[in-house]
Formats: C-alpha cells, sequence, structure tokens
C-alpha cells in the first residue's frame, strides 16, 4: 500500500467522507474553487482537500501531515492577492480549507470584544458586532467572501486603518494549532498582558508559515451615532493631502475613512459598472442616462462619524469642506444626505477592483510610503514608467489616510495584457519599489506576501531582518511544511555558515 494511500485512508476516517474531497471529483468541478486564485494568475493542484469541522480535527490533521511529511496549504475564503493559498502543482501538498470553522463563540458586550471561529466571514462578523450594538470595523471590498483566519493571517488593513488600526491592532488573542499539531490557546480577552514574548504577534501576519490560526478574539467598538460620507474632487494629488491634514485637525478621530481615487480607474468603473458610478454624478453630470462629463483627475471619500447624530457629522464635513473650496484643495464636493448615499459612495470605491479585473491583467502593487511622500512617489513613478512603457496606464487608488496605494499598471494599447505582464512585469517591479523603498515604504502594505512578492522580499528585506525571520520559521516549523513557499523560502535566506 503507498505512503499517500496510507495517508489519504487515515484521513478519510479521521474528517469523514463530507471532510475529504479528493481530485476525483475535479470533473465535476469540485475542486476548481479551492485551486483557482482571485485574480486567476494561479492554478494549483492538491493531494487532496481536507475540511475539519473544528480546532481539534484541525490538530489531528497537523499531525498526520507531521507525521507523513506532507506539506499543507491552509485556506479560508481563498480571496488572496498574492497566491498566498494555493498549493503548487505538485500534487503533493494537502490544502487544509478552515471554511467550516464558523462558528461565533461569544460576544462579550462588556469587555467589547468577541470570539469567533478563524472561518467565519468578516460580514458575518461585522453583522454579529451590529447585533449587538456594536461595531468590528475591519472593512474590505471582499468581507463577504474573506475569513476571519485569513484576515489575521495576513494582517489585512482595509478602509478604516486611519482610525482602527490594521487587524492586529483589532485582535485580543489567537488559537493557533502548532507544526507539531499542538492547540495554543492564547484566547485571551485582554487589553494589557506582559507575561512574556507576544506571541499572538508571531502569528499574525505569518501566513500561515508558522501555524495555523483557528480561532481569535477581536476588539469591539461602541457603535457610532452619526456616519456621514462624502465625494471631493481635488486639483491635485498635493491637495489630497493638505486635505487628509485639514480633516485630521478638524475631525480628529471621527475621521474613519479617507480615500483617493484617480480618473482612470473611476473611468473603468464608469464602463464596466455603471451603476457604481452613479455615486460620481453630482460631480459630473446630472444626464439622466448615465454620467457623461470628464472625471477630474483626482476624487477623495471622506468617512466621519460622531458620537452624537448624523446632523452633528454632516456639520463638522460641511465645514471642512467649505474651508477646503475657500482655500483651493477642493474643486467641489457632495456630501451623502443619508445612509443610503453613504453606501453608494463606498460601493463606488469598492467597485474599482472589480472594474479592473474585467479591464484585464495588470501588473499590480500595494505599496505604502509615508503618506506626505505620496504625491513624489506618484510623480516619480509615473515619469519613470512612461519613460519605459510609453502609453501605459496607472489604475491608481487607495488609502490615502494611512499611506497605502494600489498602483497597478496596465500595458500601452495593442499589446495584450498577458503579454504585457509576462515580458514586462519584472522590470516595472523594479521601477515601482524602488522608488517606494527610496521614500521610506514598503512593497506590501496589506495583501501580504505569498508567492507572489516572496522573492522580491528576499531581495530587497535586510539581512539582519531576513536571518530573524528564518530563526522563526526554523524555530517554530522546523520541518518545514507548513505553507511551503509562501512568504519566506528559507533555502534563499541568509544564514550562519555551517
Amino acid at each position: 500500500m503507498s505512503s499517500n494511500h496510507v495517508f489519504l485512508e487515515s484521513l478519510r476516517q479521521l474528517l469523514g467522507d463530507d471532510g475529504l474531497i479528493l481530485p476525483g471529483n475535479e470533473a465535476t468541478g469540485v475542486l476548481a474553487p479551492y485551486l483557482h486564485d482571485w485574480r486567476g494568475r494561479y492554478v494549483g493542484q492538491a493531494l487532496a482537500i481536507a475540511r475539519p469541522r473544528d480546532t481539534m480535527q484541525v490538530a489531528a490533521v497537523v499531525r498526520l501531515c507531521a507525521r507523513h511529511g506532507v506539506s499543507l496549504v491552509p485556506q479560508g475564503g481563498n480571496t488572496s492577492l498574492v497566491g498566498g493559498s494555493i498549493p503548487n502543482g505538485s500534487g503533493t501538498q494537502l490544502l487544509l480549507n478552515l471554511q467550516r470553522l464558523n462558528q461565533l463563540v461569544a460576544v462579550d458586550r462588556a469587555n467589547l470584544s468577541m470570539t469567533v471561529q478563524a472561518g467565519c466571514l468578516l460580514a458575518q462578523v461585522q453583522e454579529a458586532a451590529s447585533q449587538a450594538g456594536l461595531l468590528f470595523p475591519l472593512s474590505l471590498a471582499a468581507e463577504g467572501s474573506c475569513t476571519v483566519g485569513g484576515n489575521l493571517a495576513t494582517n489585512a488593513g482595509g478602509t478604516q486603518v486611519l482610525r482602527y488600526g490594521t487587524a492586529r491592532e483589532l485582535c485580543l488573542g489567537l488559537e493557533v494549532v502548532t507544526a507539531q499539531g499542538e492547540v495554543w490557546d492564547g484566547l485571551t480577552a485582554l487589553r494589557k498582558d506582559n507575561s512574556g514574548y507576544d506571541l499572538r504577534d508571531l502569528f499574525i501576519g505569518s501566513e500561515g508559515t508558522l501555524g495555523i490560526i483557528t480561532a481569535a478574539t477581536l476588539r469591539l467598538f461602541p457603535q457610532p451615532v452619526g456616519q456621514v460620507t462624502a465625494l471631493a474632487t481635488c486639483p491635485s494629488l498635493d491637495a489630497c493631502v493638505a486635505l487628509l491634514q485639514s480633516a485630521r485637525a478638524r475631525l480628529d478621530a471621527g475621521l474613519t475613512g479617507f480615500e483617493v481615487m484617480h480618473a482612470w480607474p473611476l473611468a473603468l468603473v464608469r464602463q464596466y459598472l455603471p451603476e457604481q458610478a452613479r455615486a460620481m454624478a453630482p460631480l459630473v453630470s446630472d444626464a439622466i442616462e448615465g454620467i457623461t462629463g470628464p472625471v477630474p483627475e483626482w476624487t477623495v471619500l471622506i468617512d466621519t462619524t460622531h458620537a452624537e447624530s448624523d446632523l452633528a457629522a454632516r456639520t463638522a464635513l460641511e465645514a471642512l469642506l467649505a474651508q477646503a473650496v475657500s482655500q483651493g484643495l477642493v474643486l467641489d464636493a457632495t456630501i451623502a444626505q443619508n445612509h443610503t448615499q453613504n453606501h453608494a459612495m463606498w460601493a463606488l470605491r469598492e467597485a474599482i477592483p472589480m472594474a479592473e479585473r474585467q479591464e484585464g491583467l495588470m501588473v499590480k502593487h500595494d505599496i505604502a510610503v509615508p503618506t506626505s511622500a505620496i504625491p513624489e512617489f506618484v510623480r516619480t513613478t509615473q515619469a519613470l514608467l512612461a519613460h519605459a512603457f510609453p502609453g501605459c496606464k496607472i489604475v491608481c487608488f487607495g488609502h490615502l489616510g494611512d499611506g497605502n496605494l494600489h498602483y497597478n499598471v496596465q500595458g500601452p494599447p495593442g499589446l495584450p495584457s498577458a503579454t504585457f505582464l509576462a515580458e514586462h512585469e519584472a522590470e516595472v517591479n523594479r521601477l515601482v519599489y524602488d522608488t517606494a523603498l527610496q521614500l521610506g515604504g514598503t512593497l506590501s502594505a496589506e495583501h501580504g506576501i505569498g508567492q507572489l512578492k516572496r522573492d522580491e522580499l528576499a531581495r530587497r528585506k535586510s539581512a539582519v531582518a531576513l536571518g530573524m525571520m528564518k530563526a522563526i520559521k526554523q524555530a517554530l516549523d522546523p520541518g518545514g511544511l507548513m505553507n511551503p513557499g509562501r512568504l519566506i523560502s528559507v533555502d534563499q535566506l541568509p544564514g550562519p555558515s555551517t
């Protein structure tokens, strides 16, 4: 009997027929959602797909993998943008999908905390907090399909980082299955605990390379009484940054979102998703059949909350925008009059990734630089890219409030997008990443490293940082079975000579 047969039979006995999917089901399309990444860039093969229903089953699966020397790839909602949750093409890796761990364990209103299993959808957690009269502020375009475990494994950011922080700041404690198949119960709901190393922070952002997050205790917040959103057009990116400074000063903690959108991604939304683009109508034209006027070069979305009422939030926002218009920072603005319009403005921003997906493949980046350096980054990279690839277009949008831009490069007209990606991605990356790092930035702000940026990270991180990462990986996963080939490749990293 082959080793794989013994391993798979042991898995079947552990998980049952409903907890194990074998490659023989591929003809029915069962495997496709697990093995194709969201961007359509990676397609993998799996020895099998394990779907455990609780933490103890996850631990038993990991122990089986360790015993048989089978590497595993953890997966939540499979919304990774960097190939972090897709197995390689060898057909030898076990895909460990955690979506069946989807229980909301408890909400502690007095402690402003919630404990959930890792397979809970982000939208499910948001709704549970709302039903308790509270707020879980992590908000992503993929919130209807991404899971909390994946959010934490990648330290997801989203649209409210400038007020509430990343997933790391929103997590109080974790439950983790280690590479040895042991369960670390770190589901503390404490805000303060100085009793040793912060093990939680080792696993948040580790992309499944150190252990498997199976549950988390999350921070909740009082639900704001008032919320108002506005769209404003600005004459330049420098004006957008100046407006952000004014918004921080005037709105203080009430400033919960500050997004920037260049004209080209908004034009793509108009082309492919015209219903979402209707939120722009007051800024462009009032044509009944759709928006026909030119799109201003830069548009910002401002979101503010207030402890008292929508009226109080709107009054503060009106004062901010009136001052900005008088200073020449804002050309025009429209403020949502109700929550339906709030949602419509956010839907415009969140439609950009879907619109660019329909436009075709692009060289994508998720950079961050200090907010003050954003205009210089855009000017420099635009000039470099225009010189290297005449006619290319930039899909630039993102979280200006925390310095994170999604800076995606579309090839020149007439050149197939797949060809541009295959032939010029490395050079485009070099120009973009060189500029970001020269300005004190990073090549990955919130999407993670996965397999897409692994080699880039190995080239650009300092030898000291890579050495510490290697030491942590080798200490916690000496067999190298946890999501190998993602985030960190031990054989590429500098280490002590032997």
